[in-house]
């Protein structure tokens, strides 16, 4: 027995070498932190001037930031799908066909389809414990909420922050604005806890759940997702926040953000857990410019062309930032990687098997975040609802068919597509294509071969009851 027991062991401290994302005998902890619409120039270690993130700042020095990050859609819904599958929407199902189904609304009949196998899923079969805390948005119908998809709680609310009586158009944070949504639920497993939570507490309650969360499971190998809905407007801050920020209440709620993922990695750090837990920071998409523009509730895309709802640049490369103190490496990283490489990357550590039936669109990065190479994959695909707008190769971004944000214009079709050089323009505001038709011809080969693999499925998106 004592040499059966020492064996045992022994392959476990080797497969733990060999991977380096764990602590000896343990298996390593998980968590995705998500924020909704924060812009790709809204930290500090991204470059704002007056937006203070001390917390996310230090995560940057202690790990991994990437400069090259980006996500599989340019709005909420299906970027968390993806996310969570590591499969781009077109194949998962969660998209629309026309600009007015982008997203999952409170009159949506449909959720993420149950045939896909989310992380939450793939990694409960592996004896993780499974939570999510903060913002769903993939279905609000019962059969369509968290706890159908691989996880064991859920505290948060279904959709976003503007989708119950407060919207959008509240003219300053907290003013009240009548809308025809129903109340805005929170949720406490399958059963709702309150309507209409005083949002200004969210994000002091949501972080106080990932603590307790990470205390409760400090023994059992645990994935968390936490999912924050700011700072998604309606803007929200505690009292705590509100008013301190240069940058307004925009400001305010970025600043208290960080100071949420300072009590995470904190609390990791006091129970020991943070050489034993990747930690990943990223946004669902880019700014809501509109926003901005009207009454500058909205973020920043920094030097990025664009926001929210676009394929150009400020719509889809977000901040990201990847930890795990001794083994993430401290690196400034511009390989391009994307949210759906988190999938398999996570399952790989976990030794999880990756699903075969269905195709991934991401890639295991684990010898880019351990420093063992630079590079992973050089494409990006960027979608607007169910068409291919963009395609990215190396250093090149050809535009097909380009819109700005929320335009009520038709997009315009390139023939031949508009040339970048992402690495020479980041802003896309110098185009090339005259210069290197051999490139246009290179990236439209890839776009026409990436089409025609794309399997059709029903657009979920498109699932809604007739308004009354």
């Amino acid at each position: 027995m004592k040499k059966y027991t020492f064996l045992v062991l022994l392959i476990a401290q080797v497969l733990n070498a060999k991977t380096g994302f764990s602590q000896a005998g343990k298996q390593p902890n998980f968590i995705i932190i998500l924020a909704d619409d924060l812009g790709y120039g809204d930290l500090s270690s991204y470059g704002h001037p007056t937006i203070r993130t001390p917390n996310l700042d230090k995560m940057a020095l202690e790990g991994t930031r990437f400069t090259q990050f980006y996500v599989a859609a340019n709005v909420c819904s299906p970027s968390r799908a993806a996310l969570l599958t590591g499969r781009l929407p077109i194949r998962n199902g969660v998209f629309g066909t026309n600009s007015a189904n982008k997203v999952f609304f409170t009159n949506s009949t449909s959720g993420l389809p149950h045939r896909e196998t989310t992380l939450a899923k793939a990694l409960k079969g592996k004896g993780y414990q499974t939570a999510i805390v903060g913002k769903w948005h993939l279905g609000s119908l019962p059969q369509f909420l968290p706890l159908n998809y691989g996880f064991d709680s859920y505290f948060g609310i279904p959709y976003s922050n503007d989708m119950g009586k407060e919207g959008f158009m509240a003219p300053r944070p907290g003013s009240p604005v009548t809308s025809n949504n129903p109340v805005l639920p929170l949720y406490r497993n399958e059963k709702v806890l309150e309507t209409e939570p005083d949002q200004n507490l969210l994000t002091k309650r949501f972080t106080a759940e990932v603590t307790d969360l990470i205390t409760k499971n400090k023994n059992k190998p645990f994935f968390i997702y936490y999912a924050s809905p700011f700072p998604h407007v309606p803007l929200h801050a505690s009292p705590d926040f509100a008013g301190k920020s240069k940058r307004g209440p925009y400001g305010d709620v970025v600043e208290e953000l960080d100071w949420s993922v300072g009590q995470v990695l904190n609390k990791l750090k006091e129970l020991k857990l943070d050489k034993n837990t990747f930690v990943v920071f990223l946004s669902d998409n880019g700014p809501w410019l509109m926003k901005s523009l009207i009454d500058e509730n909205g973020g920043s895309s920094g030097l990025l062309y664009e926001a929210k709802a676009s394929t150009y640049e400020g719509g889809m490369r977000v901040p990201a930032i990847a930890w795990m103190p001794g083994t993430v490496k401290n690196q400034i990283s511009s390989a391009v990687a994307t949210s759906m490489d988190l999938y398999p990357t996570i399952l790989g550590l976990a030794g999880v098997e990756i699903p075969k039936d269905k195709p991934l669109d991401g890639n295991n990065i684990k010898d880019l975040l351990t420093g063992k190479t630079d590079k992973v994959t050089d494409i990006v695909y960027f979608y607007d609802a169910n068409q291919l707008y963009a395609i990215r190769k190396g250093a090149y971004k050809a535009h097909f068919q380009t819109n700005a944000s929320y335009s009520q214009k038709p997009a315009e079709t390139h023939n031949p597509p508009l040339l970048y050089n992402l690495e020479h323009d980041p802003s896309e505001k110098f185009e090339i294509g005259k210069k290197h038709p051999e490139i246009i011809a290179e990236l439209t080969a890839a776009f026409k071969k990436h089409v025609e693999s794309v399997v059709p499925v029903e657009a979920e998106l498109d699932k809604r009851e007739a308004k009354k």
